[in-house]
Formats: C-alpha cells, structure tokens, sequence
C-alpha cells in the first residue's frame, strides 16, 4: 500500500541548532515542503554538505546524508552520484565552504554537469567561525578579519557559475518560502548540475544585509521574479519593467511603453550575459537563468 509522505516524514528527530531568526530555518522548511510535494523517496535522497552553518543541514533531514570536509562537498556528492546514478543527491554549502577552499571544487562539479543539485546558503559572511568576511562579502564589509573594511571585490556566484557553464543557474532568497519552492522543484526536475544561490540573512554577524531587497516594503521595487518567454516587469503594480538596449539594461515605464519592456529568453546566450551584467542593480530571481 503506498504511504503519502508529508513534510514532517522529511524532517529528522534531530534538534535544529541554529541562531533563533537564521534564514536557514526557512531554507530547510522549503526544502522539505519541496520533496514532500514531489514525493521524492527518501530511501533515494541524500544531502551532502562541507562545512559552516549551513552544512548541519543533513542531520535535519531524515534521509541518507553526509557532513563531509572543508569545500569538498561537490567532490564527494560527484563520486556518490557517478556511482549511483538512482539516487537524488543534493549538495548544501555556504559563501565560504565554495567560494574559497572549496572554489575549484564548485567549479568543476559545475562543468561537468553531472546530475547534482547545488544550494549555496549566501549570507557573505562565515557565520560558524565568528564573522569573518567572506568570498561575497561587499567591498568595505567591516568584520574581525577586516576590521577597517574589506578590500576586495566580492565574487558573484552567479557569474561564476555562468562561467563555468552551469547548465541550470537560479537565485532566491529565504524571505520567499513559495519562490523557494519552485526553484528547488525546477532544480530538481532539471537533468544536469543545478545552482541555487539563496540570500540568506544572518542574524547574529550580517544581520540585514539583503533587507533592501527582501523586506516587504523593498521587494516590489527591487526583486524581479524572472519566468523564461515573460516581461521582465517589477515594481508593486508590474508598472516598471526592463529594456535591453545598446547592451544594457534599462528601467523604463511598462505603463507608457508595455511594448518595449525586454522578454526574458533563458536560451539566448548573449542577453543572458547582459542581463548578469545588471544583476546587482535589482535582486533578480528566477526559476532558470539557462537551461542550455
């Protein structure tokens, strides 16, 4: 007799540790809510992570997992999955696991487009290590290893990714749980390595620092919910929208001119490479930058 699994039956008895207000708590109930509706087997499902925060993630969920090393997490989630192609494996990393001493690991995991699904918990700061500044951290980010402000510029995971030519690209962020949701449900679907980058707030080390695009009163004006072959339209009535021209990205009235606002095609290779170009002029999300 099959059993209908529920978002409960994903959850493990382990007791959840991390900071009271953590945007981890809503990535992991969006994630279960996720394979809940998909009925994903969790005899079938494993969750492989490196370390930092984020990485505690596989003992919250009752199915198979590992807390592996230091950056390695793609490696090891690559032979896991060369060799057992039947399972659904997912790997968990934050800012600092894949973007510094695991960056060479997350590039080729990403290259080599084996079936893996990639979540990077992005909060540009190591939250388990005591507010370091991180490979995303903003140029000037005051913290213990850069007391007078960082002076370097941040990677974009991303652009990154793009460069690496990841075959599925997405971004969303922990105040949006049903965006969530359909971004790790086209991941899971997508047939080849899938990014997710989540903007995830720490509260105790980085605490706001995506609040200019992920609070209510922002969101309208700064977040684009980007659906491949739609409008690229924003602001709290869809009264503004985006224009590709001369290479550029520009905000114009979808009001006064609804027939020049861009059309966002997941396919075409050089308008998504423009529209990269812009991503850190709105907090632009969507289920799929490239499916190639």
């Amino acid at each position: 007799m099959s059993i209908t699994l529920t978002k409960k039956d994903y959850a493990s008895d382990n007791e959840v540790r991390w900071c009271p207000g953590c945007g981890d708590y809503a990535i992991l109930n969006a994630i279960q809510k996720t394979l809940a509706d998909l009925q994903a087997p969790r005899e079938k499902t494993v969750f492989i992570s490196g370390i930092g925060c984020s990485s505690r993630f596989p003992y919250y969920m009752n199915t198979y997992g590992f807390h592996t090393i230091h950056g390695r997490a793609p490696a090891i989630a690559t032979g896991l999955k060369l060799t057992r192609s039947d399972l659904d494996v997912w790997v968990i990393t934050g800012d600092g696991d894949a973007l510094s001493i695991g960056g060479n690991h997350f590039i080729h995991a990403l290259r080599r487009n084996v079936n893996l699904k990639i979540v990077l918990f992005n909060n540009q700061i190591y939250g388990l290590t005591k507010g370091q500044y991180s490979p995303t951290s903003r140029k000037g980010t005051k913290s213990k290893t850069t007391p007078e402000g960082s002076i370097d510029e941040p990677f974009s995971p991303v652009r990154l990714a793009f460069g690496a030519e990841a075959t599925f690209i997405a971004r969303t962020f922990d105040k949006d749980i049903p965006h969530m949701e359909k971004v790790f449900k086209a991941a899971y679907e997508h047939k080849g390595t899938a990014f997710i980058e989540v903007l995830q707030n720490c509260v105790i080390f980085n605490d706001g620092v995506y609040n200019e695009i992920t609070e209510k009163q922002f969101r309208m004006e700064r977040a684009i919910y980007v659906e491949n072959n739609k409008k690229l339209l924003f602001g709290k009535d869809h009264e503004k929208g985006l224009k590709l021209e001369n290479h550029d990205l520009k905000v114009i009235s979808a009001v006064d001119y609804p027939d020049e606002v861009s059309i966002f095609d997941e396919t075409n290779e050089n308008f998504i490479i423009e529209f990269i170009k812009n991503e850190f002029n709105h907090a632009i999300t969507c289920p799929s930058w490239r499916t190639l």
